[in-house]
């Protein structure tokens, strides 16, 4: 016969695990992702789909579009029960700061926001194709770059075209991203920049419809940029038997401290413990991992910081 003093520790363990299912049942959260028909509200779709299925039904999630990273933290400040948002780190220290597209909308409650786990980050990419000639920077030279307008990854590929030396002398194409797969192949352009999760849509139909490239950036250009390092692992595109060295803008997924500790740590248990299965179906969830909390500056909210903590997932002072 077993003793009870055995016992009432796995009896307390599962009373405990009952409360806190009984604390989550039921509970509902918004995720305010991105626009309807991009990677990022597609990733939110699939996020839902695991939360729900990860918590047996007891986490349903909503997804709203956006139109954008600003619009999805300025509602922070408004936002009541479970909200969640994604969005770069750098604008929750921004809005933090009364600064930048936060200036003319300060609020206190900016400093409630708390973040809960990073999710595929934009990665740059610089397409070549392989008959252009192009294989360094220095090659774009006089040739014809498609950047899109008005994007994140128009603002970042003129930045660094600059910073590279290449102002002024590359033909720049400031038309919708939309258009550089086919003019790619029609050899319209000579290459085109786009920043999404890879693998990157427009990068594998161009790698499936046209021979090209994905340029690396070399440990200089990489420390040049200020941004967050990546690397691409071989085998990604087709025709890419090297890993690419690139640059990325991390985003997170936040909530503010309305969150109650249980559900973010339901949230986040289940989000981690979802992550392998949903990189089965959608590749760009492989990238994340544990190291990528290092690109979160701020708190993160008191219920995922327990479930990192139970786990020994790297964190840093700031984030607790």
């Amino acid at each position: 016969m077993q003793s009870k003093k055995f016992l009432l520790p796995a009896v307390l363990a599962a009373l405990s695990l009952g409360a806190a299912s009984a604390v989550v049942a039921d509970t509902r959260v918004t995720y305010k992702s991105a626009k309807a028909g991009t990677s990022y509200y597609q990733m939110g779709v699939e996020l839902a789909q695991a939360l729900r299925q990860g918590t047996n039904g007891q986490i349903i999630i909503t997804v709203e579009e956006s139109q954008g990273s600003v619009q999805n933290v300025m509602e922070a400040a408004t936002r009541k029960g479970n909200y969640v948002f994604t969005t770069p780190p750098g604008l929750v220290t921004s809005a933090m700061n009364n600064a930048g597209p936060f200036e003319k909308n300060p609020s206190p409650n900016y400093e409630n926001i708390r973040a809960l786990f990073p999710i595929p980050s934009l990665t740059m990419h610089f397409v070549v194709h392989r008959d252009a000639g192009i294989n360094e920077f220095a090659d774009m030279k006089g040739k014809n770059v498609l950047i899109g307008r008005g994007t994140f990854s128009a603002r970042e590929g003129e930045r660094y075209l600059e910073l590279f030396g290449l102002d002024g002398q590359v033909n720049l194409s400031n038309v919708e991203l939309s258009n550089a797969v086919p003019a790619l192949r029609n050899r319209q352009i000579d290459a085109f920049v786009t920043a999404s999760s890879f693998p990157a849509p427009n990068v594998l139909e161009a790698a499936a419809s046209s021979p090209v490239t994905v340029l690396s950036l070399t440990d200089a250009q990489i420390e040049q940029t200020g941004a967050a390092r990546v690397t691409i692992p071989a085998g990604t595109y087709k025709g890419q038997d090297a890993p690419i060295n690139t640059t990325s803008l991390p985003v997170i997924a936040y909530t503010t401290v309305d969150m109650s500790d249980d559900v973010a740590y339901e949230l986040t248990k289940t989000f981690w413990q979802e992550r392998d299965r949903m990189g089965q179906t959608a590749a760009w969830w492989k990238g994340v991992t544990p190291d990528m909390l290092a690109n979160i500056p701020g708190k993160i909210h008191p219920g995922a910081l327990r479930y990192y903590q139970e786990n020994n997932f790297p964190l840093t002072a700031a984030n607790q």
